[in-house]
């Protein structure tokens, strides 16, 4: 089909691909890219350029598999409100009613009580203004860290124990038990910091289902979907599909940041991350979106109701605040904070004129630490879906940018 009966110009897209091409990859900044745009119920663009893997020399292809890392979080959130739908849970419940063992959790107040060699540190903490709800996990406003954020001890504390790391032997039940002994940022509802929220996420749909949380995802949204290279590891026989991953090195270079062939993820993890442990292909993601975009059924199967994937199009952070305003200086993000808020695992835009970014009220979104990315844009009916494989690049947010001013100024007709 033709990108102009979707109101995409031709001659747009292939600028899209030229540019970014040329700006990324030829640069030599990212090892190769793919890009996906889908429009009115129609796949309008693929666009590729560079490699999966340098030192093998293997161009990119359509089904190469990717570490999506962040970009698993809208789906934990999916798999969420899917039990939200079924009446296991509801996002005004108190966290300690499924988990409760965090009942008494308190909120770090300052310096070490005690400090004991080899042993989990011990906090001086305070009383939260109110009980954690399953909203603030669902929204990253549950007062949970990240140990990479190395901010705070609470910070240091995760790094310590390696909370929500694959290599935890008893997976998410070892991480929930280890979050049950260390303390709170900040009060629920207070602050947004990135956080572990999202695998707390995965150990309620697997407590809740009564499954696995990696079999959950295969057997009600995976399989359904067909979604069919989307899972926590990638198996022997797809290897050769596994892109390797970079990191920026000396001179401006790329430098091998996790072999495909080699990497930890050709074997199951101990610890199946909500948060940031899936592997898929640009198609697979895409048959999320296109399911998000309609309204939560794609070719016949229903995952979830219209009313509920509404909900992603809209912020709930609590006062209608927006990332600005609630997120602590220097955090970290895969977007930058103004005209944002924060729906269902992910962001929403709640200020097209604050981003300084083409773009529509309501779209929602998200990237991944290797710089994917992907947005969907309900009232355009419009999805796209960006792969590649390099973490710690301080073109992250500059290429997404990029390719979103790209794509909107590729229209020809807006819907919005």
């Amino acid at each position: 089909m033709k990108p102009e009966t979707v109101g995409l110009s031709s001659a747009r897209l292939a600028r899209l691909d030229e540019v970014m091409a040329r700006r990324y990859v030829d640069s030599g900044m990212l090892p190769g890219i793919q890009t996906l745009i889908y429009r009115k119920g129609q796949l309008a663009h693929q666009g590729m350029a560079g490699h999966m893997d340098l030192e093998r020399g293997l161009p990119m292809r359509e089904d190469a598999i990717f570490r999506i890392y962040s970009m698993s979080k809208p789906i934990t959130g999916v798999a969420l409100m899917m039990l939200v739908e079924e009446g296991y849970l509801g996002l005004d419940d108190d966290v300690h009613t499924h988990i409760p063992s965090w009942k008494d959790l308190g909120v770090y107040a300052t310096g070490l009580a005690q400090v004991v060699p080899n042993a989990p540190p011990q906090f001086l903490t305070t009383r939260p203004e109110r009980r954690m709800k399953v909203i603030d996990l669902v929204t990253h406003t549950a007062g949970l860290t990240y140990g990479f954020l190395n901010r705070t001890s609470v910070d240091a504390a995760y790094r310590k124990q390696k909370v929500a790391d694959a290599t935890t032997e008893g997976g998410l039940d070892t991480m929930v038990e280890q979050l049950s002994k260390l303390p709170l940022e900040f009060s629920p509802g207070t602050a947004w910091n990135y956080s572990v929220a999202m695998d707390v996420m995965g150990y309620l749909v697997q407590k809740l289902s009564g499954q696995t949380f990696g079999e959950f995802l295969r057997t009600r949204l995976f399989e359904p979907l067909g979604m069919t290279d989307t899972a926590f590891w990638c198996p022997p026989e797809k290897l050769d599909r596994f892109a390797s991953c970079y990191m920026p090195g000396p001179g401006g270079k790329l430098r091998l940041q996790d072999d495909a062939l080699a990497s930890t993820y050709a074997a199951p993890p101990h610890l199946e991350s909500g948060g940031g442990g899936l592997v898929s292909t640009a198609r697979d993601y895409m048959r999320f979106c296109q399911m998000m975009l309609g309204k939560g059924t794609l070719d016949g199967v229903q995952i979830l109701s219209p009313k509920t994937v509404e909900m992603f199009s809209l912020n709930l952070l609590e006062g209608g605040r927006e990332l600005l305003d609630m997120a602590p200086a220097g955090s970290f993000s895969e977007t930058s904070y103004a005209g944002f808020g924060f729906s269902i695992a992910c962001g929403v835009k709640t200020d097209v004129g604050a981003g300084r970014m083409p773009g529509t009220l309501g779209e929602f979104f998200w990237g991944g630490a290797a710089s994917t990315a992907f947005w969907i844009d309900p009232k355009e009916d419009l999805a796209v879906v960006f792969m590649t494989q390099v973490i710690g690049t301080e073109a992250r947010l500059t290429l997404r940018r990029d390719l979103r001013t790209l794509a909107y100024s590729a229209m020809t007709e807006s819907y919005a």
